[in-house]
């Protein structure tokens, strides 16, 4: 393989991680409800969506949210979401069954934000 070949290669693999690596909405069952009431845990608040880690059915789950700007725009602060305080959330799982939810509602200080 020439040089110029394996720089060929290792671009179009740098290209293509983050998006293989992002997952699609249609990967969640939007026909199967969760609401957890629950403190999170390891919240990150980041682009492109923020994320944080909650127990669920004795299982930890992953929490997939929206863009810090939406959550923001919509009255979400990141002091809101600080790990161990409780919310409750409004989610849907992924079709392949991992434990990882898309977050659509958060309640929390008594407000409701919608995040889609």
């Amino acid at each position: 393989m020439t040089p110029w070949s394996k720089f060929t290669v290792f671009a179009g693999l740098a290209i293509a991680a983050p998006v293989l690596a992002h997952h699609g909405w249609s990967s969640y069952d939007a026909t199967k409800t969760i609401r957890v009431t629950a403190p999170l845990t390891d919240v990150t608040w980041g682009n492109p969506h923020g994320t944080a880690k909650v127990v669920w059915q004795r299982k930890r789950w992953d929490v997939i949210l929206a863009p810090t700007t939406r959550m923001e725009a919509r009255g979400l602060t990141q002091a809101m979401l600080t790990a161990r305080r409780p919310v409750t959330l409004v989610s849907y799982p992924r079709r392949d069954g991992s434990a990882e939810m898309r977050i659509e509602t958060v309640i929390a200080d008594g407000k409701t934000v919608e995040l889609r």
